[in-house]
């Protein structure tokens, strides 16, 4: 593995997820990387999510690369397995630092009971020798007093340290909710990512009677791939950009958007029926080759993008997974028939 390219596939966009997953298996069995889910995430967003960043990250390992520096690579790209990972670490140190904090609060109690038998030593000692002696009377009293003093310097250097403890808590808890943020979050469009789009779905079919008259429409790029081979990813990924704007600018309220793929976007509309989910679709589609239109070097291609559409009911679906593969249907139709690039599932 001598440069980034060698990550970078040369097939088309469409390729079947069987070949990608034995292209991803094949390319960490030459490196022998683990067969870990979290390092097949990482191979798959260099291969497949087309992360050439990421790729020339991976070929700067060399051959056989330690898991310390993978997950380091993958804390870095901010992926969902490695942000889970670094969240159980996070969460360790959290319990770790709560046990020394109640040590803490444990060793204060003791001294402060400690100060308290002195007291009643002294208070019982004082009422059962009422002859006693000015100088042993003074002798108790030192006592008592270096009791105390030891007492509030304990006090302090506990208050001290819980107040770091806390300080340290809280960057620690900022991380957690950061890592927890990312985990749904993509990282190049802005938008919710597949994990953040499936709960979404499938909250949707949990609530009772949710899941009537809502419309899934799943968007892919036409020829995306290639794009990126003839242009560059950072092109690739300005126009990637720039349909999240557009995208987002087309829901409402209720409605979500998500990055689904690399070249693959989906949305979830509230309270739509067919006629004006294609009415929808239909909008989508002419706001992206109206407006999405880029600089190319070839004078003959006018650098417009178009996309393929599929849409599915809710109604038309027991479950969530059942209605993202009717949307998924409904794309491959339409990516299968150029002179038809929306088409409904069913219909």
């Amino acid at each position: 593995m001598q440069n980034a390219n060698a990550l970078v596939p040369r097939e088309a966009a469409r390729s079947a997820p069987m070949a990608d997953i034995q292209r991803i298996a094949q390319h960490m069995a030459r490196l022998n990387v683990a067969a870990l889910p979290r390092n097949y995430e990482l191979f798959h967003e260099a291969i497949i999510g087309l992360n050439p960043g990421l790729a020339q990250d991976i070929a700067a390992l060399g051959p056989q690369p330690q898991q310390a520096m993978l997950d380091e690579l993958g804390l870095k790209y901010r992926l969902v397995g490695h942000c889970g990972l670094a969240g159980e670490t996070s969460r360790n140190e959290a319990s770790r630092m709560l046990r020394e904090i109640a040590e803490r609060l444990a060793e204060g109690l003791r001294h402060k009971d400690a100060f308290a038998r002195a007291c009643g030593m002294i208070l019982k000692s004082l009422s059962g020798h009422e002859d006693q002696s000015l100088a042993a009377f003074i002798g108790e009293i030192d006592y008592l007093s270096a009791s105390l003093t030891a007492v509030l310097s304990a006090e302090m250097d506990i208050g001290a340290r819980l107040q770091e403890d806390i300080k340290a808590l809280q960057v620690l808890e900022r991380g957690i909710s950061a890592m927890q943020s990312a985990a749904v979050a993509d990282k190049i469009t802005g938008l919710a990512n597949r994990i953040a789009f499936n709960r979404v779905i499938s909250e949707l079919y949990e609530r009772e009677g949710g899941a009537a008259g809502s419309a899934l429409i799943m968007v892919d790029i036409d020829n995306f791939t290639d794009l990126n081979e003839r242009y560059g990813t950072q092109a690739g990924n300005k126009l990637l950009k720039k349909l999240a704007g557009l995208f987002s600018k087309s829901i409402k309220k209720n409605d979500f958007v998500a990055r689904t793929g690399a070249h693959e976007f989906g949305f979830l509309f509230s309270n739509v029926g067919m006629q004006d989910a294609m009415a929808i679709a239909e909008r989508l589609r002419t706001s992206v080759e109206d407006n999405l239109v880029f600089v190319t070097s070839d004078k003959a291609d006018p650098g417009r993008l178009t996309i393929s559409i599929g849409v599915a009911l809710s109604a038309d679906a027991t479950t969530a997974g059942q209605l993202q593969a009717n949307a998924r249907v409904a794309l491959f139709a339409a990516q299968s028939n150029r002179r038809q690039p929306v088409q409904a599932f069913g219909r």
